[in-house]
């Protein structure tokens, strides 16, 4: 490998994009092993509740896979090969890994949900185990199972209480998610959801928290690509953010190449595992074909300060913003077009009617798109609808305003094309 690669912010997006699984349009029909795999290349699929389209891991999934049933994820969980953890945020995470995350969540991991469960269990320790008793007895539970019903008290607790109690279990690694039921939680014991993990751990195998550290950043470089040093961190919110004297080990070690790319004032990383599609970005053969749709919680836009570096695209998620001081919606989701994020749209699935609104799209820069964009992202949309079984995409405001006309134009298009397309 040459020494400090130099590469085009085009080619240093196309690295990205093909180890994020996001370079071509899928080639091939979805099947539940690519589902899977896909989750095993971005290592965590951030798990969110908000549905005024598609909750977040199935559009994450989707602007991959393309057309797949949702019941596949949910497959994935109760088969065990994913399982639920704190990570960037609350995630899926292939199995494989659970050991590494248990090792980690344990000892280094700093994170608002692990620390809200320590401290639910210094001072609540007596419910905590009265509620692993009722598990162990009764077996698995939602946290709906414990709600008041009309103003009276549930089994032992209100429902406030219960669900703390529940999430603080799930935290500590005594539960686990077995599966979900219309995307709530059922916790069960881990004895009884991965036996095998506790007997590992039990025997002494349980991974070192250093070394499970050292994983984590191979393994955000290796989901990013590419990726800078002080953007390592956020993936698997590892703390402290590291500098490039923190990766310079991993550099003389030949796991990690450093690599210049034009513009930036910071070196890049690549993994070794990624030698190959460093060399076709270096020659320009990583050519982005993909249009799609992404959620707010994709990895690709999931770090502000990374997309803004990497697209040249600020994008911020409003819907915790009061809705005075939103700037773009509420839900806004940004678009993917052949290796650039070329604008962001505030979206509602009607499923009742079978219609989903673009309220709202903006282009990324004043001009607006070409015919080709226009195109790509009438198609994106279409597909999109599809998936979720709405028939029609109905645009509202567009900036430019001319596009809204362009892109009827071309749904009305798409819609007399063959259903294969």
């Amino acid at each position: 490998m040459l020494t400090n690669p130099f590469l085009t912010l085009a080619q240093a997006r196309a690295l990205h994009l093909g180890a994020q699984g996001l370079l071509e349009h899928p080639s091939s029909r979805a099947t539940a092993n690519a589902l899977h795999q896909c989750i095993a290349r971005m290592q965590l699929l951030q798990i969110d509740t908000i549905h005024v389209v598609a909750r977040s891991p199935y559009l994450v999934l989707f602007s991959r896979l393309g057309d797949y049933p949702n019941h596949w994820l949910e497959a994935a969980l109760s088969g065990g090969q994913v399982f639920e953890t704190w990570a960037h945020e609350a995630c899926f995470a292939p199995a494989d890994d659970l050991l590494l995350h248990r090792a980690y969540n344990r000892s280094l991991r700093q994170h608002w949900g692990l620390n809200h469960a320590k401290k639910t269990y210094a001072h609540q320790s007596r419910h905590l185990n009265k509620l692993l008793a009722h598990i162990a007895d009764v077996g698995p539970v939602k946290s709906s199972d414990f709600e008041r019903t009309e103003g009276q008290g549930g089994a032992w607790w209100a429902w406030k209480d219960e669900k703390r109690w529940l999430e603080a279990l799930f935290a500590s690694g005594e539960l686990m998610v077995a599966r979900r039921e219309n995307f709530h939680r059922v916790y069960e014991l881990t004895r009884r959801v991965a036996p095998h993990a506790l007997t590992q751990e039990a025997a002494g195998q349980s991974p070192d928290p250093a070394m499970v550290h050292r994983q984590f950043i191979e393994k955000s470089v290796i989901a990013l690509g590419i990726a800078q040093a002080r953007w390592v961190n956020d993936y698997f919110r590892i703390k402290p953010r590291l500098k490039d004297a923190d990766l310079q080990p991993l550099v003389e070690a030949g796991t990690l190449h450093r690599v210049v790319v034009d513009g930036w004032d910071a070196p890049a990383y690549v993994h070794h595992s990624h030698q190959t599609l460093l060399k076709k970005a270096m020659r320009g053969v990583l050519q982005a074909q993909h249009t799609a749709v992404l959620s707010p919680f994709d990895p690709v836009v999931w770090d502000r300060e990374r997309a803004l570096t990497l697209f040249d695209f600020d994008y911020r998620l409003e819907c915790y913003t009061p809705e005075a001081k939103r700037v773009h919606g509420y839900f806004v989701l940004p678009i993917l077009c052949r290796g650039e994020l070329i604008g962001r749209l505030d979206a509602k699935a009607h499923r009742g009617d079978g219609v989903l609104e673009v309220k709202r799209l903006y282009s990324q820069g004043p001009k607006g798109w070409n015919a080709e964009q226009v195109l790509d992202v009438a198609l994106a949309l279409w597909r999109f609808g599809r998936w979720q079984g709405l028939t029609e995409v109905m645009i509202g405001v567009t900036q430019p305003a001319r596009m809204a006309v362009a892109l009827r134009r071309a749904l009305a298009h798409i819609q007399n094309l063959p259903s294969a397309v």
